[in-house]
């Protein structure tokens, strides 16, 4: 297949261009210019190529087979409005599939309830952050691609405001923190991250003690970066882990996951403008447990 650049076509970004025209998100345009089915003029080019007048694209058409399955799964919806929903996910499932997890995740409950923006990878439709399988709390979704593209941007400029609870191991005699350590992943086990200076990007996680116990601590939790396991990997290196965590502690209590909850979201509409903000309370295992630390 080919197009020819017009006067209004030219100045505009290829993979830009492309998504627009072919109605595919820009993740899959620029995974086809990389691998060399999408060219100019015959060439090679990268995504952000700048369109001339006169220019011909070639493409090859395709079709993405991302296999999803749509599934009647309960959903914990907070807000919904035709641009974006904003929900509350329960621990022990899984935001989107992967690996191990083709079913029974956030992604195919939502998609057997609604549309989803397709901007971002294909098996992500919908989701511009997530947060880990056994990790409850709030989640943002977007419905369009306008949505998407602006509340992706958001996050990156650090203008979505989240915070966490916490329960962690040991007592935190300081009543608030900042650890600044970089995380990357771990040499030793690839499924687990860590604090290291190699192949790692900086990590900064504001803490404030909520409550003392006995033999644990609540704290409230606010990233100021947003990597794999953040909270789960800085309290594990300062020597307090996260209770009831698998992969970073060995205090376990029973199968109901780590003691930490989204408990927090704020953010200006992406398209009203209107700021918006919501609170969830903890499932109720997690009081049952938390609960526990009070009483003993």
């Amino acid at each position: 297949m080919k197009i020819k650049i017009s006067s209004e076509e030219a100045n505009k970004r290829l993979d830009v261009y492309l998504s627009e025209v072919l109605e595919n998100s820009r993740s899959n345009i620029c995974k086809h210019i990389k691998d060399g089915t999408i060219k100019v003029n015959g060439k090679c080019v990268k995504s952000g190529y700048s369109l001339k007048l006169g220019d011909i694209i070639e493409y090859q058409e395709w079709n993405e087979e991302t296999n999803l399955e749509s599934e009647n799964i309960p959903l914990d919806i907070y807000y919904e409005d035709e641009d974006i929903i904003v929900l509350n996910k329960k621990s022990g499932m899984v935001v989107h599939p992967g690996n191990g997890n083709k079913n029974g995740t956030l992604v195919n409950a939502l998609l057997g309830y609604t549309n989803l923006s397709n901007e971002g990878e294909s098996d992500r439709p919908g989701i511009v952050h997530r947060i880990d399988k056994d990790t409850s709390g709030l989640l943002l979704v977007s419905k369009t691609n306008r949505a998407h593209n602006i509340l992706s941007q958001a996050f990156k400029d650090k203008k979505i405001k989240r915070k966490y609870i916490a329960l962690v191991q040991g007592v935190i005699r300081e009543d608030k923190g900042k650890i600044n350590a970089p995380i990357g992943r771990s040499e030793k086990d690839r499924q687990k991250m860590c604090v290291t200076d190699k192949n790692s990007k900086n990590a900064i996680t504001n803490f404030t003690v909520l409550e003392r116990y006995k033999n644990a601590t609540l704290v409230e939790c606010i990233l100021e970066t947003g990597r794999t396991h953040q909270i789960r990997v800085h309290m594990a290196y300062i020597g307090h882990p996260l209770v009831n965590d698998k992969v970073y502690s060995k205090h376990i209590i029973n199968d109901y996951g780590q003691m930490l909850h989204a408990y927090y979201l704020g953010f200006n509409h992406p398209i009203s403008g209107k700021f918006l903000e919501f609170n969830a309370p903890m499932d109720e295992e997690f009081v049952k447990i938390l609960d526990s630390f009070r009483n003993s």
